[in-house]
């Protein structure tokens, strides 16, 4: 070999294996199927960016485990010309393969299939194709999968354990960028028998919406049965950055065996998922149809739907209860008939958590509960404007419905000069519609406070901050009147809420974002720690990590008075190098004069629609240690020029310069590593190039 191909081989070989150190942290944007059943195992494809290699696979709890079985980096068109030219030559030197050359042109077949020249996103180029297997005991419910790759931990995505026998469609290939005035030319040429579908209830589904795509699942049923169709879209992904409204609406409707449309929805309630609940009306053979409400789609409109006469819950009441206490709520839904409601555990501390009910050895949708320290009570009809006021005495929580329309709902409490007084509505935090508005009155029937909405940096992937809250000063000695009702006059069973009545209880919540770090050789990681203020409070909060593992070190960091955020830096010594941590962070702040620490959650920084933020919560904060010591993988080493060629080249004219060199060589390595070019293909491509004069 001539010394520029060596130099140039040199120096290209040097260089790939620690690209990753420069690169951002990795982005996963979809997975799919966002789950699977319990004690299979299946196939599952990923897209997002600079996902290229993947070394690990990390879903939270117990029972799935996961391994890579291909990735395919974003190329370019050159290298779609060096595969179609391999295929080739593959072809025609081999009139009957054997069994691996076989499989060799069945994988570059497939990597030219998943190639699109303009992807609708680049930010979903990165391929990785994985192997799930789920255990038969695994605990069913939400988790959460992620990606590790050399450049870093990717942030996660939700990732269902499902009870029930699913199917799921095939994979969509890399949508392609639509054009203005030749949109038809991006849509999905899907055969017809993968347009319907032929399932059995109950069952989960999987699919992708293609832009323009409806997808149908044909069931039958029979008379009498409670039908519930319930989709996750929305909660899979809740947030696309490039996409109004900002993520995938699907809209849900069901057909009988004439085509007839008997049921439509678009959402639940104010969530964008929809759900039908359907009391079959005769034997015979109905269609689910799925899409979304504007005809939108790409490779990350992922949805999991359910159908079956199964339990499902449209509701709870109380919304929450005292901590340490035991609890009797009331739960409403289909088929829950000799259902088990399944409460938080006994030890519970305050804080957010979860009932579902179990019927028939199937657990149904969670439905949001908190527990609090306060003393609590119901609310008493009548409580109307035109009746007695509810008397109350501070603190207290009331559990309490809006349960009609233009139904307003008012205590009244003593209350003393100069006193702070908080008054919180909890309900759409919680699923519940209700839209409130409360209005605060003195003792000379004067307004003092009204609210309708009040914006909580804590909200996480709510879009409309519907509670409402008001922190006030009492002029005077006597009974005040708080006003609570819906914004737009409704209600019914469903209008749930939880009123805090209390005196200021400063307080704070924190958020650390995002969910995950990767530190790198002479470098750290750096995390923004988001402060909640409850009740006024305005005071500093010190944020620190909790009990650090041995190798990191984090100097804690004061968010100042007034001040919503900070950065948190965290560096390591050698004892951390090649390992990765759960970390946990903690916010200690003086309160009454005491010291009271709380726990950041754990947050992804999303884009809603090119505009707006929210911190999504996530189930841990993941941290990952390059160690500066490991070796990177050896790659293959190319082969020499062919010689036949290389004198062939020689005698034509330069056809490359150095830089062109460069750039053609790196296109064939990669191919080369993939194992996607044979030794004698990638003999002759680097023979052809050659250097001007």
């Amino acid at each position: 070999m001539n010394s520029p191909f060596r130099a140039l081989l040199v120096l290209l070989l040097a260089i790939v294996p620690y690209s990753a150190q420069g690169q951002a942290r990795p982005y996963t944007g979809f997975v799919y199927p966002a789950g699977g059943q319990q004690g299979t195992t299946f196939a599952l494809k990923a897209g997002g960016q600079g996902l290229a290699p993947v070394t690990g696979i990390e879903v939270s709890g117990q029972g799935v485990t996961a391994r890579v079985v291909e990735t395919f980096k974003r190329i370019g068109p050159q290298e779609i010309t060096l595969l179609r030219d391999q295929l080739k030559e593959l072809k025609d030197a081999n009139k009957t393969p054997d069994a691996a050359t076989t499989k060799l042109m069945a994988r570059i077949e497939k990597r030219i299939e998943e190639y699109s020249n303009r992807p609708a996103s680049a930010a979903l180029a990165d391929l990785v194709f994985l192997e799930i297997a789920i255990a038969a005991d695994a605990a069913p419910g939400r988790r959460e999968i992620r990606l590790v790759t050399p450049a870093g931990i990717t942030n996660p995505l939700a990732f269902h354990v499902g009870q029930l026998p699913e199917s799921t469609r095939k994979p969509m290939l890399t949508a392609p960028f639509q054009v203005l005035g030749k949109e038809e030319l991006s849509l999905r040429k899907r055969p017809e028998e993968e347009v319907e579908c032929r399932v059995t209830p109950p069952c989960t589904v999987n699919g992708q919406i293609a832009s323009g795509e409806v997808n149908r699942y044909r069931f039958q049923a029979r008379k009498g049965q409670r039908i519930v169709i319930s989709a996750l879209a929305r909660e899979l992904i809740p947030f696309i950055a490039d996409a109004v409204p900002g993520w995938f609406q699907p809209v849900l409707a069901l057909h009988d065996a004439k085509g007839r449309e008997i049921a439509y929805q678009d959402d639940f309630r104010f969530k964008p998922d929809p759900v039908i609940l359907f009391e079959v009306p005769a034997d015979g053979e109905y269609v689910a149809i799925i899409s979304d409400a504007i005809h939108r789609g790409r490779e990350d409109f992922i949805y999991r739907m359910t159908i079956g006469e199964l339990p499902y819950l449209t509701g709870i009441f109380p919304l929450g209860g005292t901590a340490g206490a035991a609890h009797s709520v009331k739960v409403e839904g289909w088929n829950l008939k000799g259902a088990e409601i399944r409460y938080p555990p006994a030890k519970a501390g305050p804080g957010l958590h979860s009932i579902s009910v179990k019927q028939g050895g199937r657990i149904s949708n969670p439905l949001p509960f908190v527990l609090d320290s306060l003393p609590e009570m119901a609310e008493r009809e009548p409580n109307d404007p035109d009746t007695a006021p509810q008397k109350v005495n501070l603190p207290v929580i009331i559990n309490g419905r809006i349960g009609r329309s233009n139904d307003w709902d008012v205590f009244v409490f003593e209350g003393k000069t100069k006193q702070s007084v908080a008054v919180e509505v909890t309900a759409r935090r919680l699923d519940s519609p209700l839209d409130s508005v409360i209005k605060i009155a003195g003792p000379d029937g004067i307004l003092l406070a009204l609210n309708d909405d009040y914006e909580d940096l804590a909200a996480g992937a709510n879009t409309h901050h519907a509670d409402s809250y008001a922190l006030f000063t009492m002029p005077k000695d006597g009974a005040y009147r708080v006003h609570l009702g819906d914004t737009v006059r409704s209600g019914g069973s469903e209008y749930t809420y939880r009123l805090r009545l209390s005196t200021a209880q400063p307080d704070f919540e924190l958020r650390v974002s995002p969910s995950s770090a990767t530190i790198r050789e002479k470098s750290n990681a750096s995390v923004t720690v988001h402060v909640a203020r409850r009740d006024g409070y305005a005071g500093p909060v010190t944020v620190a990590l909790k009990d650090p593992p041995p190798g990191l070190v984090c100097a804690p960091v004061t968010i100042a008075p007034g001040k919503t955020s900070a950065k948190l830096a965290i560096k390591t010594e050698p004892a951390a190098f090649g390992k990765s941590f759960d970390l946990e962070f903690v916010g200690t702040a003086t309160l009454a004069g005491q010291a009271v620490q709380r726990r950041a959650i754990s947050s992804e920084d999303r884009m809603q629609a090119f505009l707006w933020r929210h911190l999504v919560p996530a189930a841990n904060f993941r941290l990952l240690v390059v160690d500066p010591n490991a070796k990177a993988p050896a790659g293959r080493p190319l082969p020499p020029p062919d010689p036949k060629t290389l004198a062939a080249t020689k005698a034509a004219a330069p056809k490359f310069t150095e830089n062109q060199i460069a750039g053609r060589m790196k296109q064939i390595d990669q191919l080369y590593q993939e194992g996607l070019l044979t030794d004698g293909f990638a003999a002759k491509r680097i023979a052809e190039i050659t250097l001007a004069p």
